[in-house]
């Protein structure tokens, strides 16, 4: 941590770093190091703060709590210290860790004394109500792990675990890297954290979680000290197939790619880092170091008593043994993590902090003081005798500068616009890691050169991490009860829908002249479904029918041979005939039901089938009555009985039924009529072309009027089937309307439950099974007698009975 003193005309020399000496760690010497710098050429530039000279106090904080408020507290409470001015300003820079920011954060704030991070990324530090002290010179934790989850997206990683510090560093960032990724599909198996107080029972725990995940990319946000325990212990277990993403924190530690023992698993690491950038003169800075120029800098000591194995001439209090050093000591030629300015990254965020404060004291002298009467003050200016922390906040929220490199720097509410590099660690020539840039992240904007990249195992194939792999075309994803979104079954689209692409979360409709295919990956023309005349049911239904026509064409020529024998001359021959003309009809009607349905055969085949079987039942009608005429007629007083239903009567008869069902069909067809219709309901992968009735009323009439001739006919062959005769005609046509009857009503239900084509089946079906009772019942009697009995074919034989 560093305080910066303000005060006119006059150096702050160094005062102290108290260092924590039980581990010696390099990175923070260069950035103390960055702070003297970076106030020495404040301090030499004529046209920065003229008059005015900065000087600095560095404490170190060994990352705890409560050496953070300790030290903070010595430095703004009491005397002056080392800052030799009557009332100094004071400005803090520092913490590195989110955690002590935080606390120094609220003790400052009622104060107003401004803090400028260096390296404390947590997100809720960005929360300008709760901390309106605070300032960063490095992005928060949200834009890195929004970088986290963009590289999620980007390599199809659905499945990630995190490995955090159980501090808001740590957990804010889990939280960012959730709401980045809500929605998105990506889902984290596991959080785990580290915690240096028990840092060897969260290793143990969390190196456990990864070993049983089956997340294959693990994120990790912990100091890099934690990292370097956490990755040991996992390569002692030989856990060392997995890819981390490294946070800006450990992403480009020079102690974890040294370490020879990492090189298993931390090959491929993917890293976002913070950008690097040059300090002009640093280096030549830190080459220059002595313990002699400072003489009260324990680190320095220590520094130099570690480099070259010897202490310090001027070290009066060394109690580390060591021979006195010869003063010819150079960090010159040096190779360490105190002296590398390859890359400079939170060293420049440091120099950076210092030159932000300098410039935001500047902005405040600069002005013209507060009792001017100049309409062009600007509020909260001061002298140098004047300073108060409050004016010197003011002006840090309104700074603006342009830096050496040539940058704009401002703060946007604290913080400055996101800037990150993006690392990957790779095998360097001689066999040791080293960290390779591979991207960038400026604002939003993620640029990757994937191709160099090299994955775990010095792979080019980029690694699966999945909880379940996305799910195939032709299926959608079906989340588990209890699990996250990204774990999930696959089930197959059902019947008539789709899914052409991979990892669908739904399946979709085909439109309605379409139907999915086998594999319900595309959608495929229907295919269209009619009884044709090619197919073998169609071609077994008209042969079925032709037979039939046939059969009664030859009952005809049977009967027009034997036309003069008794027994067709009592069978009335003349409606004999017509009986048998209407019953060719009916077989050939059926016919008309065979073939793709179009406008005139759906009207065609209607009209055909109600008025050929209302002809045909016509007939059969009238035929019943003769037989009871005639019967009747031969009754004593009953003669002139059969002159009122002679022939003449009886064709008119015949045709009045007739014209009945014309007239039906004629109204029907010219109001309502049957027509074509693709039906698309009946059977998904079809269409099925069929006729639809148009009028059910019609339908209905036509139907009804067949039914009651039948039924008429049934009950008046049903009372004449005992007449005395050898050849009761009326017997036979009461069991040929009973299968008449029969047929039609079983044909309701199956007509109704039989799909597609087959309901034109079961109606030719019923035409064809009626017409040939019909014409089996009435007709094959007769026959039998004509051409196997012709001896009874006589009028004795026929009134045998009567006699």
């Amino acid at each position: 941590m560093f305080l910066l003193c303000v005060a006119p005309l006059n150096l702050i020399q160094l005062v102290t770093l108290f260092a924590s000496l039980l581990r010696f760690q390099e990175s923070p010497v260069q950035w103390a190091q960055a702070v003297v710098f970076a106030v020495e050429e404040i301090n030499r530039n004529p046209s920065l703060l003229p008059g005015v000279r900065l000087g600095y106090r560095i404490m170190d904080t060994c990352t705890r709590y409560p050496h953070s408020l300790r030290a903070v507290m010595s430095m703004i409470s009491g005397g002056n210290g080392t800052c030799e001015t009557t009332r100094p300003a004071k400005l803090i820079i520092g913490d590195s860790a989110s955690t002590q920011c935080i606390i120094l954060s609220r003790v400052l704030s009622p104060l107003r004394v401004p803090m400028i991070s260096y390296l404390a990324t947590c997100v809720c530090l960005s929360n300008r109500r709760e901390y309106p002290n605070f300032f960063r010179t490095i992005p928060s934790d949200m834009y890195q792990a929004r970088t986290m989850a963009q590289m999620a997206k980007r390599f199809g990683w659905t499945w990630v675990g995190a490995v955090v510090a159980d501090n808001d560093y740590g957990l804010q960032a889990v939280q960012a890297f959730q709401e980045e990724t809500k929605g998105t599909g990506i889902c984290l198996a596991f959080v785990s954290t580290l915690l240096r107080e028990r840092l060897a029972k969260d290793v143990d725990r969390a190196v456990k979680m990864v070993q049983s995940s089956s997340a294959h990319v693990i994120m990790v946000f912990a100091w890099y000290m934690d990292v370097e325990v956490f990755l040991t212990e996992l390569v002692r277990r030989n856990v060392t197939d997995r890819q981390f993403l490294a946070s800006e924190i450990w992403s480009t530690s020079s102690h974890l790619l040294s370490n020879p023992e990492l090189y298993t698993i931390a090959q491929g690491i993917l890293g976002v880092a913070i950008r690097s950038a040059p300090i002009p003169g640093f280096e030549k800075h830190l080459q220059e170091l002595h313990p002699s120029r400072y003489p009260r800098d324990t680190i320095l000591r220590v520094l130099w008593e570690r480099t070259f194995g010897c202490s310090p001439v001027h070290s009066k209090t060394s109690q580390s043994g060591l021979p006195p050093c010869s003063g010819k000591e150079s960090l010159e030629g040096v190779q360490n993590g105190v002296t590398d300015v390859s890359n400079l990254r939170a060293t420049y965020n440091v120099y950076l902090a210092v030159y932000a404060a300098a410039y935001a004291l500047h902005s405040l002298l600069a002005c013209t003081a507060p009792n001017s009467s100049d309409p062009r003050v600007t509020p909260g200016c001061s002298s140098p005798d004047i300073i108060t922390t409050q004016q010197l906040l003011e002006h840090l929220k309104l700074l603006n500068f342009t830096t050496q490199l040539g940058e704009k720097f401002y703060f946007q509410d604290g913080e400055i616009p996101a800037v990150y590099d993006l690392v990957n660690w790779q095998r360097g020539p001689g066999g040791a890691l080293q960290y390779v840039l591979i991207g960038r992240l400026e604002g939003s904007n993620l640029i990757i050169k994937e191709s160099a990249i090299r994955w775990p195992g010095n792979s080019n194939k980029v690694p699966v991490s999945v909880c379940t792999a996305e799910c195939p075309q032709g299926t959608r994803k079906a989340i588990r009860k209890g699990l996250p979104v990204c774990c999930f079954d696959c089930l197959p689209c059902a019947e008539g829908e789709f899914s052409n692409v991979t990892g669908s979360s739904e399946c979709y409709r085909c439109p309605p002249e379409f139907w999915s295919n086998s594999l319900r990956t595309a959608c495929v023309p229907r295919e269209v479904e009619y009884l044709s005349f090619s197919e073998t049911m169609g071609i077994a239904l008209m042969a079925v029918a032709v037979c039939g026509a046939t059969t009664t064409a030859a009952v005809g020529g049977v009967f027009v041979y034997y036309r003069q024998t008794p027994i067709v001359k009592a069978n009335n021959s003349e409606l004999s005939f017509l009986l048998l003309l209407s019953l060719k009809l009916c077989f050939l009607c059926s016919l008309v039901f065979v073939g793709q349905p179009s406008l005139w055969s759906c009207r065609l085949q209607q009209a055909a089938f109600g008025i050929s079987f209302v002809l045909c039942i016509s007939c059969i009608l009238v035929k019943t009555i003769v037989v009871l005429v005639a019967f009747r007629s031969a009754r004593p007083g009953s003669a002139a009985l059969m002159k009122w239903f002679g022939p003449g009567q009886q064709r008119g008869s015949v045709l009045f039924f007739t014209c009945i069902q014309i007239i039906i069909c004629a109204v029907w067809l010219s109001l309502s009529p049957p027509f074509p219709h693709r039906n698309l309901s009946i059977q998904g992968s079809k269409i099925i072309l069929e006729c639809m009735v148009g009028s059910v009323t019609g339908f209905s009439l036509v139907l009804s009027y067949i039914g009651l001739l039948a039924a008429i006919c049934f009950l008046l062959a049903f009372f004449a089937r005992k007449l005395p005769d050898n050849f009761n005609e009326a017997k036979f046509i009461t069991f040929s309307m009973l299968i008449f009857c029969a047929v039609w009503i079983t044909f309701v239900p199956a007509y109704v439950s039989s799909p597609g084509k087959y309901s034109v089946a079961v109606e030719i079906f019923a035409i064809l099974a009626s017409s040939f009772g019909l014409l089996i019942c009435i007709f094959a009697p007769k026959c039998y007698i004509i051409l196997l009995r012709p001896e009874n074919n006589t009028k004795k034989f026929l009134m045998g009975k009567i006699q």
